[in-house]
């Protein structure tokens, strides 16, 4: 099974992205019934009809919209996605707009991030005291340390995305949550925090 219940109430998988060709994670909150960032799991969609159902779906920028469309098949749900990426999405595809600070549904708070694209967004997810984040920070061998994606993902001016990431980050911080939550790679749980925290200070000296 790919599914993994990383603590109660917050379920985490990987699988393949058919565009990029590597695993990416998503996540679901089971009580509220909220996806983040959702491809299938190996399982099928049929194994969150027996967790749930999902009730709605969160997207951290508008690049993850992955799945989406059979789970709003499947589970006649909205998907919720930051204003600054509304672009990305015709009008058949359900996607509905929050602005930064918004709570959306789970009782997420939704911060902005920016830098690496405009709708670069965080959840934080009080409840679970999980931060889930978008591009701008990864694993990129999956479990190991947190880095920045590829220079010629940054745009023209890499480093100057860096430091606008490390100050978002650094913002953040002095949020009160113990599991980070990537999107690509896997999670980090109970000290997430602090290893986010390291990052930035690494990155920034």
């Amino acid at each position: 099974m790919s599914m993994r219940e990383i603590v109660p109430g917050l379920w985490h998988w990987t699988a393949v992205h058919p565009h990029i060709r590597s695993r990416v994670s998503s996540y679901y909150l089971s009580t509220p019934g909220v996806l983040i960032d959702p491809l299938a799991p190996e399982e099928g969609i049929e194994w969150f009809a027996d967790h749930g159902p999902p009730t709605a779906i969160l997207l951290s920028n508008r690049h993850h919209f992955r799945d989406c469309a059979t789970f709003v098949e499947a589970f006649s749900i909205p998907i919720r996605a930051s204003r600054p990426g509304m672009h990305e999405f015709g009008p058949g595809q359900g996607v509905v707009p929050f602005d930064f600070g918004d709570m959306v549904p789970g009782d997420v708070v939704t911060h902005e991030v920016g830098a690496i694209c405009p709708d670069e967004t965080a959840l934080e997810i009080p409840g679970l005291r999980a931060l889930s984040v978008a591009d701008g920070v990864v694993r990129l061998d999956q479990t190991g340390p947190l880095g920045f994606v590829p220079d010629f993902l940054l745009g023209e001016d890499p480093e100057d995305v860096k430091r606008g990431l490390c100050a978002a980050y650094t913002g953040l911080l002095g949020l009160d949550f113990d599991h980070l939550l990537l999107a690509h790679g896997e999670p980090i749980v109970g000290v997430g925090k602090a290893r986010l925290r390291e990052f930035v200070q690494s990155a920034s000296a």
